[in-house]
């Protein structure tokens, strides 16, 4: 199900006469939050362009592909209220190159659009406004306040882990799981699977528990949102089909995932019984070295934990073989077990190789779990591996 049905259409005359100035500043501004959604290469060609809207003193920006939306806003000179839409590529490229100032931009005849700034004088030609398709408004009720800061956190922790194949449709996206007085996220590949938590997040209008699949897609747009907006918090709404975050001015939209995630409960280990604990940093940097002379298409290499000692080693026919040693408290039985030593970086990557893990093994054919080593954490994680046989 798509997020967008096209509309009905309306009549020729509507939005016949916009004409707007704007701040050359504000509209690439905006028109950089919106571009990235803009379809590049579509078979419906009116998902290249923005929809511009002009009333009162405000500019609304969409951009949609079908899939997802975003909607952004900028203060405007109205002179003559209006909508038309314009290739999004094209306009985003020439605005860019234009100096600071005010821009005017005004509809034509036959859809064409005139862009005028100090002595540049450019036609666009556009399409029929009528033809967009119509984005779903944010809803009214069932209003969500998540922190900004938390929801930033939680997608760094886990869109690393988001399965890459379209098959496993359901794994294409990350469980966002609200309580009261919690919000976690986890994603997994069926290789790797990363949870993280933030206990003591109120939030308002959640009882019981609420579980909604995020797309990888809607994801990295919120990221970047996230990143451009100095806003505290995130208003989440959802309905049957599509899913709302509104960030400050900004809102994004997108289809749910419908499916059912993995049980991811039963993943975790339980009985990891033997564990090191050791610096973010240090076992980052030996792992990069080491998987220098790992085998290049697995990746894999073998951790070794024996007396007060972790063994990180790898060895390929092509390039030959590597060992790093890293000291620490350990004195339960050896064991060996081989990882993909791309998983690992990721996880360290994601906790921004800082502070101390632990690493917890049962055996040489049972997953693996890392966890942060902080007792006092805001956010636990979690990040559970499967073993690779070397």
């Amino acid at each position: 199900m798509s997020i967008v049905e096209t509309e009905v259409e309306k009549p020729a005359a509507q939005g016949a006469a916009m004409e707007i100035t704007v701040s050359r500043q504000e509209l690439v501004k905006e028109l950089t939050a919106t571009q990235s959604v803009v379809e590049r290469k579509t078979t419906i060609p009116i998902l290249s362009n923005f929809l511009i809207e002009a009333e009162g003193d405000r500019l609304s920006i969409t951009a949609t592909d079908l899939d997802q939306a975003i909607r952004t806003s900028a203060g405007v000179k109205v002179k003559k209220a209006g909508s038309c839409t314009i290739p999004a590529r094209k306009l985003y490229d020439y605005i860019k190159l234009l100096p600071d100032g005010e821009i005017s931009i005004k509809l034509l005849e036959n859809h064409w659009v005139q862009i005028r700034s100090g002595r540049s004088n450019t036609k666009m030609v556009g399409m029929a406004r009528a033809n967009y398709p119509q984005v779903p408004e944010f809803p009214t009720i069932a209003v969500t306040s998540i922190s900004a800061a938390a929801l930033k956190t939680l997608i760094s922790r886990t869109i690393f882990a988001i399965s890459n194949e379209e098959s496993r449709y359901t794994l294409n996206g990350a469980l966002m799981v609200l309580k009261a007085e919690s919000i976690a996220m986890v994603a997994t590949d069926g290789h790797r699977l990363s949870f993280v938590e933030k206990a003591g997040e109120v939030l308002d209008g959640i009882s019981g528990e609420k579980r909604v699949l995020v797309p990888r897609k809607a994801l990295q747009e919120l990221q970047t949102l996230l990143a451009n907006s100095d806003a505290e918090k995130v208003e989440f709404a959802d309905d049957e089909h599509t899913l709302f975050f509104r960030v400050g001015h900004r809102t994004l939209s997108s289809r749910k995932l419908s499916g059912q995630f993995p049980n991811y409960e039963a993943v975790m280990p339980r009985d990891n019984t033997k564990f090191a604990i050791v610096r973010s940093s240090e076992l980052s940097g030996a792992i990069q070295r080491v998987a220098q002379f790992a085998d290049e298409r697995s990746g894999a290499i073998r951790l070794r934990l024996e007396s007060n000692e972790l063994k990180i080693s790898s060895q390929s026919t092509e390039s030959g073989e590597s060992e790093d040693t890293i000291d620490t408290p350990y004195s339960s039985d050896p064991i060996v077990v081989g990882f993909n030593s791309t998983y690992i970086l990721d996880f360290l990557k994601a906790l921004g190789n800082e502070g101390e893990v632990r690493l917890e093994f049962k055996d040489s054919q049972s997953a693996g779990q890392m966890r942060p080593e902080d007792p006092d954490a805001e956010y636990k994680s979690r990040y559970v591996l499967m073993p690779m046989r070397i």
